[in-house]
């Protein structure tokens, strides 16, 4: 037998897919703009929840004022949760590959 005639078989790992849910910055900062504490819980469920309450209590005390404060607060909340949601998803695609 000559060398052309072997065969040569090599083994290899399927492809592997992962379906990851990750978040949109923008569509959770669109929402946090729009409607405050209430599309803070798309980003985060208790953030959200504490934004409401204490948004609530804020603008009933200074007449909305306050809320001038909150707003920007909330966005950067909304943004750092979500960025942390996305991070984390990928540090578990990253384990599951191994």
């Amino acid at each position: 037998m000559t060398d052309r005639n072997r065969l040569s078989v090599t083994q290899t790992a399927p492809p592997v897919v992962v379906v990851v849910n990750q978040k949109s910055v923008i569509l959770g900062l669109i929402l946090t703009f729009l409607f405050g504490g209430l599309g803070m819980l798309y980003a985060t469920i208790v953030g959200g929840i504490v934004m409401i309450i204490l948004s609530s209590i804020v603008g009933l005390m200074t007449g909305g004022l306050g809320l001038v404060v909150l707003w920007p607060i909330q966005m950067i909340w909304t943004y750092l949760a979500i960025k942390n949601h996305n991070k984390g998803q990928a540090r578990a695609v990253a384990r599951a590959i191994r």
